[in-house]
């Protein structure tokens, strides 16, 4: 028995001491790179980072983030100075949280870019002109998608106005049905769909907004956007279930016909949407209805980017993994099959949605450039997303107690963030 026990300890002792060598050896000498759970996973992600590692023999240590903490714990690791050397993140008001100029390098000079898309490239320039990162992502259409079969043996048709769309909820719901999926769970964006036209149309009220000369409260249009969204939850338009739906549940619920329509994106459907009851070719494209655009609105896609760490002393090497990405023959092959439009001028595998193909008159005349996420200072979508969960869960809270939490951090930010309007 004795030494049966012995013999489990040095098993033990053996795997443990290997265990701690390798991962030591990941931490030192290999390229780290943070960012969302559900980012990190894309296929052209993933197809990127192995076809670096067999094409180079360099390892990468890849740290994967919940996506509804991703902004505070990176925050967190920041402040400590832990800060990997490469991170992933979009060009909105939160990425004032990490430091920019302090932190990160700025990639003028970099032989890409003279391959990126004039509106990929645009995307990712500060405010001085600078290039904050590569843009290694898909470009998107945001809309509306619903699902064409179940809504054509419904008998009921996609909606044109507003007062459409709020008509076709009440059909589908009275047919004991969900109309929209809303994953209120972690996922954040939703509601810069209904910001948008208010801000893209009226960009002289978005000024005075940045000048802290308006409030969200001051804006009609952003408390019946509000306003929609509330009687939508309480109207049963958003499920049973919407509180506790988050990114990994949007595929199952449309694919299973739980819920007829999503706010999203197309090529979402060719990275994490999986068939069930439905496939993908159920679906089509109508524009989005929040109460802010009586026609509906689009926006146009929002790319992450990979941002290299300035003071790693693996500035060089991650540089490198940038010039690997953003050469032809390697992201040709990570994005083989994806739909999106291009983020680089040579990109010729990706595919174009037929969703969107087959609604590209409508996308044209409606579509609006992403401006809520990207222009408000202070603009918080996980802030916002909070505000309207506090709606949600409390009967008794009002629609103008919860503009005023959205004024109240988005000022908060603003401030932290060092504007001098605010």
């Amino acid at each position: 028995m004795k030494k049966f026990i012995l013999l489990i300890f040095i098993i033990v002792c053996f795997f443990g001491v290997s265990s701690c060598k390798k991962k030591d050896s990941i931490e030192k000498n290999a390229l780290t790179i943070m960012g969302k759970k559900s980012d990190l996973t894309k296929p052209y992600m993933t197809r990127i980072f192995k076809l670096y590692e067999e094409e180079t023999k360099e390892k990468l240590n890849i740290i994967s983030i919940e996506d509804k903490e991703y902004e505070t714990t990176a925050t967190k690791k920041f402040q400590n100075n832990d800060i990997p050397d490469i991170f992933m993140h979009f060009n909105n008001a939160d990425l004032f949280r990490f430091n920019v100029e302090d932190n990160f390098y700025m990639l003028n000079q970099e032989s890409w870019v003279e391959d990126l898309t004039d509106s990929a490239y645009s995307y990712c320039l500060d405010s001085e002109g600078n290039l904050l990162g590569l843009p290694f992502w898909e470009n998107s259409v945001s809309g509306c998608y619903y699902n064409k079969t179940l809504l054509n043996n419904l008998g009921l048709k996609e909606a044109a106005t507003q007062s459409d769309f709020n008509g076709l909820c009440e059909a589908i719901c009275d047919l004991n049905l969900t109309p929209i999926c809303w994953a209120a769970d972690g996922c954040s964006w939703m509601p810069q769909f209904g910001l948008d036209p208010i801000f893209a149309d009226n960009p002289e009220v978005l000024s005075k907004l940045n000048a802290n000369e308006l409030k969200y409260a001051d804006i009609k249009e952003v408390r019946q956007m509000v306003k929609w969204i509330s009687d939508a939850s309480k109207n049963g338009w958003f499920g049973k279930d919407y509180l506790k739906t988050g990114w990994e549940d949007i595929s199952k619920t449309l694919s299973s016909g739980k819920a007829i329509m999503t706010f999203i994106w197309d090529s979402w459907f060719y990275t994490d949407f999986k068939g069930g009851e439905y496939t993908v070719d159920d679906f089509a494209l109508m524009p989005i209805f929040m109460n802010t655009a009586e026609e509906g609105t689009y926006e146009s896609g929002n790319l992450n980017m990979l941002m290299v760490n300035k003071n790693s002393l693996k500035k060089e090497k991650a540089l490198s993994f940038l010039s690997f990405c953003a050469t032809a023959e390697n992201y040709n092959k990570a994005f083989e099959g994806i739909a999106t439009l291009n983020c680089f001028k040579g990109q010729t595998t990706n595919i174009q949605s037929p969703m969107v193909l087959a609604s590209m008159d409508s996308v044209e005349e409606k579509q609006r450039v992403s401006t809520a996420s990207t222009k408000i200072i202070g603009y918080s979508g996980d802030d916002v997303s909070e505000a309207l969960n506090d709606l949600f869960r409390d009967s008794k809270r009002e629609i103008d107690q919860c503009i005023k939490q959205m004024d109240e951090k988005r000022i908060y930010n603003a401030k932290r963030q060092g504007f001098p309007s605010f």
